[in-house]
């Protein structure tokens, strides 16, 4: 029973890692990288539909992305929900072929960048120390109906805490790995 909770436990943290991996994957870094496109939808023959569902987008080199889209009359469609996304990107279509360089960022977008990717490592945290919270109160229970000791309890407690530990540095991780990949220039 408590290592059905562990388990839980850790696979709903490696979900909020992944979560975070791709929320910070979305920043733009002033490089080229087709994940930065990956929360754009596009109004396609009358529904919102995911820009990868609708084009291919590949990184031409390092500062332009190329989008090549499936269906030759959504070009319109794309190069309009990219202008209308808060990426402040410029897309700029060659006939069949979407081009969209990216700007270098200053040092003042650089530092907001940096301050969101924070934001984000914070949310993660907290969500990682709410499942961590759920759990022990899950383990308690247990205690309380009298299913496991004490000392189970108190195991079970510091197998979660090292569980969340492990997470929380993973976090930090991604977050250092992040603010290096945005301070470079």
């Amino acid at each position: 029973m408590i290592e059905e909770f562990k388990a839980d436990a850790a696979e709903r943290m490696d979900k909020a890692l992944d979560a975070l991996a791709a929320t910070l994957g979305r920043l733009r870094t002033g490089r080229a990288h087709p994940s930065i496109l990956d929360g754009i939808l596009v109004e396609y023959y009358g529904s919102a539909t995911p820009l990868r569902q609708v084009a291919n987008v590949v990184a031409a080199d390092a500062r332009m992305l190329t989008i090549t889209p499936y269906d030759k009359g959504a070009v319109r469609d794309i190069e309009r929900a990219i202008i209308n996304s808060d990426l402040g990107l410029n897309p700029a279509s060659a006939g069949e072929v979407i081009r969209v360089p990216m700007p270098p960022l200053t040092e003042e977008t650089r530092k907001a960048l940096i301050r969101q990717a924070r934001q984000e490592a914070e949310h993660t945290r907290v969500s990682i120390r709410n499942i961590r919270r759920d759990v022990l109160a899950d383990i308690r229970e247990l205690t309380k109906a009298k299913e496991i000791s004490e000392d189970d309890e108190r195991r079970a407690q510091e197998d979660v805490q090292r569980i969340t530990d492990r997470h929380i540095a993973r976090v930090d991780q991604i977050l250092a790995e992040k603010e290096k990949d945005l301070m470079e220039i």
